[in-house]
């Protein structure tokens, strides 16, 4: 099974590579396109930062966790390819060179790409197009007045023409013809449910920014495998009485799109998961069946009422989000199934979503709280609190919602529901939190919430001396 597509303009066929073979590697391995760099080969640092081009559009990924089957039928585009023919620079590179935004120059390559994709798209919330590129000698301030200077000047017809190219690119998105040696690219659910029923052991690989880590730090052998990007039924986000239903393939990027004017503190959650490079890869469905505790999409969902879909052969079945995760990494799904999607209310007034982490950008949640209150007259009607962060599962404060229900909305019936909390959860210390900070922070988060909701600003973005 071949692997087809555009490299930095030029159509390129890839034949009997290992599934797992990541961009980075055979970049730099095989066809000496050294300028994109291995930093962290795990999707932080952003030195590996490439454009892909798809029929969905361009957008920057960490080719480091991007395996070679993901881009069947796509365009790349490398460092190397962000400057002209003969050698002119691209408009973020003359800007770069001008406001002296390069030092060691490791790191520049990625702020390059990313700041080139960011351009094409007319994106100019420099701050989160580049959260995901790290610098260590320049500082980001030469890097930004960059990028705003860049912002100027019209994009180069070159950036354009990965886009009108994709036609001449003929993907082979079946597994059937190359066996396992390319991995298995079902073309719908429907094949991918047939093939996985026959193989409950493989591995679906979606977005790859976990999977991925799996192969560039643990060195795991995945075969089966199964690349499931070609699965465009996976990806529609559709609204149905009152309901969102979410596709397991949707980017972390596309539910943001689709929630942040309906649910904007989801909204601004999702800004702050990673960075735009592990958006624009990582999905929603990977993000659940993945069953981390400090997942950020669960708790929100939790907290939303969201119920989950699941397949396995024909048979289609759903559940409460929540009831899915039952242990540390362990979920309610059978060999054989996998998740199909998630549906959530469209609107939530109420719902707020909090993140507590060392970094405020691309950091992993210490503990992420959500909650959705009802309050008529006075009187709270329904609360749903979620946790991530404070078990071995994302997990609702049950008791601090039963403290509240049926109670007026008042500050002391706030406090006892916190104190309530304290029996909700037993949380463990590790590297991000101790025990004690997480319970005081998750019982604070409740007290935040509350004065939220009486207008009070409460973002660490919003507060001023």
């Amino acid at each position: 099974m071949s692997i087809a597509f555009l490299l930095n303009g030029t159509p390129v066929r890839i034949e009997g590579e290992a599934p797992t073979r990541t961009l980075l590697d055979w970049l730099r391995e095989t066809r000496g396109l050294t300028g994109t760099k291995e930093g962290c080969n795990e999707g932080d640092c952003g030195a590996c930062t490439v454009m892909v081009t798809d029929a969905g559009g361009s957008k920057a990924l960490n080719a480091c966790i991007l395996f070679l089957p993901q881009l069947d039928g796509k365009a790349v585009r490398t460092v190397e390819g962000i400057s002209g023919p003969e050698g002119e620079m691209h408009p973020v590179q003359a800007a770069m060179v001008a406001h002296h935004g390069s030092q060691c120059g490791f790191c520049t390559p990625g702020f390059v790409v990313s700041m080139a994709v960011a351009h094409l798209n007319g994106a100019v919330d420099h701050d989160d197009q580049l959260a995901g590129n790290l610098c260590r000698c320049t500082g980001y301030a030469p890097i930004v007045r960059a990028a705003e200077a860049a912002a100027e000047v019209p994009v180069p017809d070159r950036m354009k023409a990965d886009a009108l190219s994709l036609p001449q690119i003929s993907p082979e998105r079946s597994g059937e013809a190359g066996g396992l040696s390319s991995g298995f690219r079902p073309r719908d659910s429907d094949e991918l449910a047939d093939w996985y029923l026959a193989n409950p052991g493989a591995v679906l690989v979606a977005g790859a920014t976990d999977v991925g880590l799996w192969v560039t730090k643990q060195l795991r052998d995945l075969s089966p495998v199964a690349f499931l990007g070609g699965i465009e039924d996976l990806k529609a986000v559709e609204v149905q009485g009152g309901q969102l239903h979410v596709g397991a393939c949707v980017t972390i990027s596309a539910l943001r799109e689709a929630v942040k004017d309906r649910l904007p503190s989801f909204g601004e959650l999702l800004r702050r998961y990673a960075s735009v490079q592990v958006r624009n890869a990582a999905t929603i469905g990977g993000n659940i069946a993945n069953g981390s505790p400090i997942g950020d999409g669960p708790p929100a969902l939790i907290a939303l009422g969201a119920t989950l879909h699941l397949r396995r052969g024909d048979e289609m079945r759903s559940m409460p989000l929540e009831d899915f995760f039952l242990e540390y990494r362990k979920q309610d799904r059978r060999p054989g199934e996998f998740v199909v999607g998630v549906s959530f209310p469209e609107f939530a007034p109420n719902l707020r979503c909090y993140k507590i982490s060392k970094r405020f950008d691309q950091d992993i949640s210490a503990v992420c709280g959500c909650f959705n209150v009802a309050v008529e007259g006075g009187v709270v009607t329904s609360a749903r609190i979620a946790f991530g962060g404070m078990a071995g599962v994302p997990k609702r404060a049950s008791l601090a919602e039963a403290a509240l229900v049926g109670r007026a909305w008042t500050e002391a019936v706030v406090e006892a529901a916190a104190e309530a909390m304290a029996g909700d959860f037993a949380p463990l210390s590790d590297m991000r939190a101790s025990a004690g900070y997480r319970m005081l922070t998750a019982q604070n988060l409740l007290r935040r919430y509350f004065h939220d909701l009486a207008g009070v600003p409460v973002s660490v973005l919003e507060v001023t001396p």
